[in-house]
């Protein structure tokens, strides 16, 4: 099995396998993410039954589409069942099929894009629904397994359902991008030898979507490698943003609107400022709307120390829908990766990329710092200032339940981070200012995080409890 990282999603895709019980698998994820890949090379000696939705198509494309599956897969030729008209037909002849299969092992029916299926007044929703519950589910040798980008139509219509399907998914995955880890082990795969800040400022420009991932090539730079992605005239990932939002989720230009005000905000915006932003109005619908991008990963969520409601912060980590708005969607002067490293403007946004780097694997950072069993939770903290004192914000802060604190700074350089008299100055202040506000009194730890590791001098030693290097992301 050619599949790097996903060992959680394997081991409980094989245990379904091994279970002696009907299975109902829901799978989701964005698109590009593997999720087809993974399923057929787990399943692939399972698989009895494949049929994929069609894009945009009325139900009698849809049902012939379905119908012809069958008679391929099961290999009728000259007395062909006639074409059903609707979903029960269709799954019914599904059921009269698979009834005379004399095997005994477990047979894995997979229906992928299950939300292109579903027209409306189709009545694809009902008939699954027949479909698992009225035989599937009287059935010890049967593993259903649905999958989507549209991730919203399965957790409302399927996982969420309250009908028929109600508590029906036995086990859903979400199929998020790989890790830094798995990242490394994909580009292994591949033959690809990069260092980890390599690794990491690729990682910083794509994130871990396999499919962005696949056509590097072994002795490629990450100049060379972001060129090809982005900046050739056919490049792959130049036009991805049309399609990426459209294929997850219905009315998507609003989705679109939120993700473009989060874009010119690196540290992200409350509610209210993006209710002001997007001109999108409150309730239901726009707190929907949020919902779905978290579930999918590509906002998150950042809680203020105190708990106000109104000082959440919502934050873009996406790391492709950053990149793109940054540095491709208006670009009319940069033509290459070289050109544009040598700007304030990628300093920036290296600097705000690496946070989202180490947002996304706050685990691997609680390990090293020793803590994973201790109960914690991250938030930052901003004080707005007033005349006589200057504002100041912490962006990353792990508070613990053992009385302590970590401050985590987060240094993205080429070279030494160098801790200055003035940067050692402006640190103390800024914890001078969070205790007196806060009236925290638990320990305060100053964790650095760097690419490429500190000088330890003077000032270094003044501010800074304990550093971690990059490598710990890896693990």
């Amino acid at each position: 099995m050619k599949v790097a990282g996903r060992e959680y999603e394997i081991r409980m895709m094989q245990n379904l396998i091994d279970n002696k019980n009907a299975e109902f698998l829901a799978v989701y994820g964005r698109r590009r993410i593997g999720k087809t890949y993974l399923i057929r090379q787990v399943f692939k000696d399972f698989i009895a039954f494949e049929c994929s939705g069609l894009h945009e198509k009325e139900m009698s494309q849809q049902l012939e589409n379905f119908w012809m599956t069958i008679t391929e897969t099961f290999n009728y030729k000259e007395e062909k069942p006639p074409l059903p008209q609707t979903w029960l037909q269709a799954f019914r002849l599904l059921k009269t099929t698979i009834d005379k299969m004399k095997s005994k092992q477990k047979k894995v029916i997979f229906l992928d894009e299950i939300a292109w299926f579903e027209t409306p007044k189709s009545g694809f929703l009902a008939a699954l629904d027949n479909f698992w519950n009225q035989y599937c589910s009287k059935r010890d040798d049967i593993v259903l397994v649905i999958c989507g980008s549209a991730a919203s139509w399965i957790i409302d219509k399927v996982i969420n359902n309250r009908g028929g399907l109600h508590n029906r998914v036995t086990s859903h995955i979400q199929l998020m991008p790989f890790t830094l880890h798995e990242t490394k082990e994909y580009l292994k795969l591949l033959h690809v030898k990069l260092t980890e800040k390599d690794i990491s400022n690729l990682y910083m420009a794509v994130g871990g979507v396999p499919f962005y991932l696949k056509d590097i090539k072994p002795g490629q730079s990450v100049a060379q490698i972001l060129d090809n992605l982005f900046f050739e005239k056919q490049a792959l990932l130049k036009n991805e943003f049309s399609n990426l939002y459209a294929s997850l989720f219905k009315n998507s230009d609003l989705h679109v609107k939120i993700i473009k005000a989060l874009a010119t905000k690196n540290k992200g915006l409350t509610r209210n400022q993006l209710l002001k932003e997007t001109k999108l109005l409150t309730g239901g619908g726009f707190s929907k709307l949020l919902q779905e991008l978290t579930a999918c990963g590509f906002i998150k969520i950042i809680y203020p120390i105190d708990k106000n409601k109104e000082d959440v912060l919502y934050r873009l980590v996406d790391e492709y829908s950053i990149f793109y708005l940054k540095f491709i969607a208006n670009n009319k002067t940069n033509s290459s990766w070289m050109q544009i490293t040598n700007t304030q403007t990628y300093k920036i946004w290296s600097g705000f990329s690496f946070e989202n780097l180490c947002f996304k694997h706050i685990y691997q950072i609680k390990k090293a710092l020793g803590i994973q069993g201790i109960i914690s939770n991250e938030y930052s903290w901003f004080w707005k200032g007033n005349e006589q004192e200057k504002g100041t914000q912490i962006d990353f802060i792990v508070d613990r339940s053992d009385n302590c604190l970590n401050i985590l700074e987060l240094k993205f350089y080429d070279g030494l981070f160098e801790c200055t008299s003035d940067y050692a100055t402006q640190l103390k202040q800024k914890i001078a200012i969070f205790k007196e506000k806060t009236k925290i009194k638990k320990n305060i730890f100053i964790t650095l995080l760097t690419s490429n590791g500190a000088q330890k001098n003077e000032h270094y030693l003044s501010v800074v409890t304990n550093e971690i290097p990059l490598g710990v992301l890896f693990v």
